[in-house]
């Protein structure tokens, strides 16, 4: 084997074999180059995953308030229709507060929609569990090899 490899400070040796030092130099630095890729993978990942749940929780706050919000209405609503139902039967302010409260329940609804739509997107990070999987298979079936003896050069 004539090929060039790079010393520990970078320069290049032509020597047939490189000692155990820079094999495992070697060997350290592309583990800790693998273990930062499968980290910034995962975190990609996760950010947009992050970035959908926080749309969510936006949607779901919304319908909170809107909900909140129609309680009030319903009660009036309830007691001034309760009111006018034995006087006439024209929309009376009763039934224009129902009328409002249902208004905001209709768009809690549509928020809630959204909200239910934004949260079914999540996802676990799928290529980062199967590039770790396969990085631990890998290094489950990697054998150490003997270093040469002396008779063998």
């Amino acid at each position: 084997m004539s090929t060039a490899y790079r010393s520990q400070d970078g320069s290049p040796t032509d020597q047939g074999e490189r000692t155990v030092g820079q094999l495992f130099a070697a060997a350290t630095t592309d583990l800790s180059a693998l273990v930062h890729d499968e980290i910034a993978l995962a975190k990609q990942e996760i950010k947009k995953d992050v970035r959908r749940g926080l749309m969510g929780g936006v949607a779901g706050a919304v319908v909170a308030v809107f909900l909140l919000a129609s309680v009030p209405m319903f009660s009036f609503a309830l007691a001034f229709g309760i009111h006018d139902l034995g006087r006439s039967s024209g929309i009376t302010l009763g039934w224009s507060i129902l009328m409002v409260a249902v208004i905001y329940v209709v768009l809690a609804i549509v928020a809630g929609l959204l909200a239910y739509r934004w949260f079914r997107r999540i996802s676990p990070p799928d290529r980062t569990i199967a590039s770790s999987k396969a990085t631990v298979d890998v290094l489950k079936k990697a054998k150490p090899r003997p270093a040469p003896t002396s008779k063998q050069m």
